[in-house]
């Protein structure tokens, strides 16, 4: 068992050990990481920590060889009377029926609609920044980019504006359990032996899986166009989802929907800044932008890390894995593998071919990147004309988890415009 631990979610609160994964990389692509007790949390029984860029693709191509479902997809074992209703969620199915319900879903997440809503967004970003450029300087997160996907996500679901902050104690709940400050109104709830029980679990979740049943009637009543009534209504052949499905779909559109583009961009903004050079030849010629935001999600990738469970013996670079062993996979290391991305440690607004996999691969790959790309597009086009170039006005604060590559703090200040009457 290597001594290089990629585990604990204190080791990512530090910042992401990029030395220590590519010590993994080079000598142990294929490591066993245990998982001691962390805080409240009791050990788990250990996996392998995959980490090189062809390993972790071809892991995410193989759900016959890797499943999503035998052990759903995080890394801390769920507890076994939850894991047939943590199944019925698209992102812990395996084929065939895994593609039953993405067919069904697809038709959700038409260009035309997420276009529809491309001018709200931008004129968003651009209110978002606009109430801050006159400071002199802000906290990112917590003045501009944590309420921006969240208003997006909101608006493409169809869910109330009055509901929308619902949508955000939520994500704090099953992204920040780890984090004693982001985890918010989050308490530890233990079972009758005194084990803390997990804060995804059903049952801790269980007024947002009621909401999500409450607005689904809705839609059916009062139909919109907007995704929650697309899914009421998706039919393949005369199937639709169940009301399990949808529920299960409402948690990861709150969840990952919201919580990928919430990181990606002080993620984005975090590499500008500390490439200046790039940042300059960024705002000279936004034609770069594309490529930049492509470079963005391979740098800060905004999910560390996904599991799969090995469905069979399988042998992967010289080690047995044997069926029944969690297997997780590490994008953040994969995207700075040298053997697939020339000069990888180098930030490069202008990098073509990019092919990182910060929105997955396979089966799998997120349905949602398209409207994400587009919140990224109309992000930083207003960040980089209504803003002078920034600079840090502190240091930036980390999520714990070893799942999220969180920014739960981003000071920035820059000089503050001068208006001529």
């Amino acid at each position: 068992m290597t001594d290089t631990d990629v585990f604990h979610p204190a080791v990512f609160a530090r910042g992401v050990p990029h030395e220590a994964l590519r010590h993994l990389r080079d000598h142990e692509p294929v490591s066993w990481q245990a998982e001691p007790a962390v805080g409240e949390w009791p050990a788990g029984p250990g996996f392998w920590a995959i980490t090189r860029y062809d390993d972790v693709r071809w892991v995410l191509r193989t759900p016959e060889v890797f499943s999503s479902s035998l052990g759903a997809t995080q890394i801390r074992d769920a507890d076994a009377e939850d894991l047939p209703f943590i199944r019925r969620m698209i992102l812990n199915m395996d084929p065939p029926e895994h593609q039953r319900v993405r067919t069904l879903v697809t038709g959700a997440f038409t260009r035309r609609r997420l276009e529809r809503f491309s001018a709200a967004v931008a004129e968003r970003a651009a209110a978002l920044l606009d109430a801050v450029v006159a400071d002199g300087r802000c906290d990112l997160p917590a003045q501009v980019t944590d309420d921006f996907p969240l208003t997006n996500l909101a608006e493409l679901m169809g869910v109330p504006a009055s509901d929308r902050h619902l949508l955000l104690k939520w994500t704090n709940r099953v992204i920040g359990y780890q984090d004693d400050e982001h985890s918010g109104d989050t308490q530890v709830v233990r079972d009758v032996n005194g084990t803390p029980v997990n804060p995804r679990s059903p049952a801790m979740l269980a007024d947002m899986f009621a909401y999500a049943g409450e607005l689904a009637d809705h839609k059916r009543r009062h139909p919109a166009d907007d995704v929650m009534t697309a899914l009421v209504e998706a039919r393949v052949d005369g199937e639709a989802l169940t009301d399990t499905e949808l529920q299960m779909f409402f948690f990861l559109l709150t969840v990952a929907g919201n919580d990928t583009v919430r990181t990606a961009l002080p993620g984005g903004v975090l590499a500008l800044v500390e490439h200046p050079g790039e940042y300059r030849r960024l705002r000279a010629d936004p034609g770069l932008l594309p490529s930049a935001i492509e470079e963005m999600l391979r740098w800060h990738p905004p999910v560390l890390t996904f599991r799969r469970t090995a469905a069979q013996d399988v042998t992967l670079q010289g080690v047995d894995i044997a069926a029944g062993d969690k297997v997780v996979v590490y994008h953040v290391s994969a995207h700075r593998d040298e053997r697939r991305f020339p000069d990888p440690f180098r930030f490069d607004v202008g990098r073509t071919p990019n092919e990182h996999m910060a929105f997955g691969q396979g089966p799998h790959v997120c349905l949602g990147a398209g409207f994400a790309r587009l919140q990224m597009r109309a992000f930083f086009t207003e960040f980089l004309t209504r803003l002078p170039e920034v600079e840090l006005d502190g240091e930036p604060r980390r999520l714990t988890s070893n799942f999220i590559n969180g920014l739960t703090s981003l000071p920035l200040r820059w000089a503050q415009p001068v208006y001529v009457s």
